[in-house]
């Protein structure tokens, strides 16, 4: 039996393995591929929706270029 506690746990509001930080952007459209078109602050960019159910409109949370959760409003 492992009796060891895990190095690194999940603390704040970024990741501990690349310090990157998961960011909320709002489906735009989706375009083939799992991938969507996505409006954030900087402008308009494609992810990948390949992970979660993401419809237009959506709230998406993101990290690393990946849509890993659908936010509830």
């Amino acid at each position: 039996m492992n009796t060891q506690e895990p190095a690194e746990t999940c603390r704040g509001d970024s990741c501990v393995t690349c310090s990157d930080e998961a960011r909320e952007v709002r489906v735009l459209r989706l375009l083939g591929d799992r991938l969507a078109a996505v409006a954030t602050d900087a402008g308009e960019e494609v992810v990948s929706v390949a992970l979660v159910p993401a419809r237009p409109g959506d709230t998406v949370l993101v990290h690393a270029g990946e849509s890993i959760a659908i936010v509830e409003e």
